[in-house]
């Protein structure tokens, strides 16, 4: 018993030894070290990613401009059809009926024409004829004369001759007969001439009454034979035809339908010029519109293929947007070749639009950029928006506090530049809680932009040009800016005693996972930077200040 009691002694004092020895010696039991990762060399891809609808480069709408019933039905769904090819037929024994009434018309009224014409011919005949008659009375009415005048002198001589008793009776009544036969020869011949000349009037009359006729005739054949091409056209329309070469991929119409073209043509067919180039409608995010430009290259895959992924270029982005819900979008045309079919219209495409790439830059994890220790300063609370900041009820005053922290630390300023941006801080607080009193939102919006501007230019009048450039950097930070651009950035290396460093640094472009990290002092290729853990149980700095404002937004 005794050598039992000895043991248990023994055994509880090496218990209580090695508690002492090994029980922790400092720090509480829930702290947790920093966790790190390096600074390293890699690929940045930076891209856009959107979802799209397939669509043909050109779709041909293909209806009816008749009324009638569809007797035949040459295409059906994915035929390839070529330009002028007959895809359906409408009924057309009307139409032809119509046809051959105007046809017959057409003849009726050549034949009319031809009756005219003759009659035209006729007329300019007589007028002919009468013309030549007129002619010989005229020539008949000169010998005439000439006769009469002959008789005159005859019987001025037998006169002469009788009076002097040398002529004998009979020979001057012979002349005295001649005068009188001659110049009623004469007067008969100018009656003729006169009647033939009325009659030549009434022969051009007729001439123009039958070139009249002649060219009503001829206007009536081009009418019906204008009527005659009207019912030809209608009748080639009832055999509906493809406008170019494609595909169909819609038929809304069935045989034995009865199509009506009254108001609008319907809908027959949709045909797809060349789908072996197609094109992908985009829909793009206004934050994103920017960063698209054409020729950029385009990766996407679709539902129906998932282990496949296709290549695509940027063809333009449309200026004209969209708002749905207030959500403002552009539409992004992406060009795609489908050598072999795979892609057809209608399929949802999951883009990424590829904005920058860039080979072995250095690059940090994107953890570090969001990683701040508690207990710290706040992630820019000037990069928070005003008006946000003023719906918290009065976390705009913890903000600025924070920010004056932030402007202590970093930027370093005199004691007499602290005391002077503290005034003028108070003073717009003072200044925003008056002029922003019975407002409505969009005044107070556009008040607290206003005042955010002319506090930034304010603090920066007072700093000396080293500082100044710090606090621009520092404000500047936290606001989203394109990732091609050049962006002001912080992480947080450990220091000798293990405790989170700041460290600023310049940033290029982002892939999601990592940022590419532009050369700067105090940061290198293998540098370890904290992403995460430390101390839990330690209270924020800001938490008697209510809650911080949000952190800077890098993606």
């Amino acid at each position: 018993m005794r050598l039992w009691a000895i043991g248990a002694v023994i055994g509880a004092g090496a218990l209580a030894a090695g508690y002492f020895a090994l029980r922790p010696t400092g720090g509480a039991a829930n702290d947790t070290p920093y966790r790190t990762a390096a600074i390293d060399r890699g690929r940045i891809t930076a891209s856009v990613r959107a979802t799209g609808t397939l669509t043909p480069m050109t779709t041909v709408v293909v209806g009816s401009q008749l009324s009638g019933q569809i007797v035949e039905i040459l295409a059906d769904y994915n035929s390839q059809v070529k330009a002028g090819q007959v895809v359906a037929r409408l009924n057309s024994d009307q139409i032809k009926t119509r046809r051959d009434a105007a046809a017959a018309d057409l003849q009726q009224a050549r034949a009319d024409l031809v009756v005219k014409r003759a009659q035209l011919d006729r007329a300019r005949v007589a007028r002919t004829k009468a013309n030549s008659t007129v002619n010989d009375l005229e020539a008949q009415r000169d010998r005439t004369r000439a006769q009469l005048a002959d008789a005159k002198r005859t019987f001025d001589r037998q006169n002469e001759l009788f009076t002097r008793g040398a002529g004998a009776q009979q020979a001057l009544d012979s002349a005295r007969t001649q005068v009188e036969i001659q110049t009623a020869t004469l007067a008969s011949n100018e009656a003729q001439i006169a009647s033939l000349k009325a009659e030549i009037g009434g022969l051009d009359a007729d001439i123009a009454l039958a070139e009249g006729q002649v060219q009503s005739g001829e206007a009536l054949i081009a009418q019906r034979d204008a009527k005659l091409k009207d019912i030809l056209i209608d009748l080639e329309r009832t055999e509906i035809r493809s406008p170019v070469d494609g595909v169909v991929v819609q038929r809304q119409v069935d045989l034995g339908q009865t199509v009506a073209a009254s108001l609008s043509a319907p809908v027959l067919f949709q045909i797809a010029q060349d789908l072996r180039t197609i094109d992908i409608y985009a829909n793009i995010d206004e934050a994103d519109v920017g960063r698209l430009k054409v020729d950029q290259d385009v990766s996407f895959s679709v539902n129906a293929y998932p282990n496949r992924t296709f290549q695509g270029k940027v063809q333009m982005v449309r200026l004209g947007a969209q708002t749905i819900q207030n959500v403002v979008t552009y539409t992004g045309v992406v060009r795609v070749s489908n050598r072999d079919l795979a892609l057809l219209p209608g399929m949802t495409a999951n883009l990424q639009i590829v904005t920058d790439d860039r080979q072995d830059v250095l690059r940090v994890p994107n953890a570090a950029l969001r990683f701040r220790p508690l207990g710290g300063p706040t992630a820019l609370p000037a990069a928070a928006p005003a008006e946000t900041q003023a719906r918290r009820g009065g976390s705009g005053g913890r903000a600025a506090g924070a920010l004056r922290e932030r402007i202590e630390e970093e930027v370093q300023p005199t004691p007499e530049q602290k005391q002077a941006i503290a005034a003028i801080m108070s003073e717009q607080r003072a200044g925003n809680r008056q002029a922003m009193a019975g407002l409505s939102e969009e005044e107070r919006r556009a008040g607290f932009r206003t005042a955010r501007t002319e506090l930034r230019t304010k603090i920066a009048a007072l700093l000396d040009p080293e500082r100044r450039a710090k606090f621009e950097a520092l404000m500047q930070e936290g606001r989203p800016a394109a990732q091609s651009e050049v962006t002001p950035g912080r992480v947080y290396v450990l220091d000798g005693e293990g405790q989170p460093k700041p460290v600023a640094i310049r940033l290029g472009p982002s892939d999601g996972a990592f940022t590419q990290v532009l050369p700067a002092a105090g940061i290198a290729e293998g540098s370890e930077v904290v992403i995460g853990g430390g101390p839990r149980n330690a209270e924020p700095a800001s938490t008697s200040r209510g809650p911080a404002p949000r952190g800077p937004r890098l993606f």
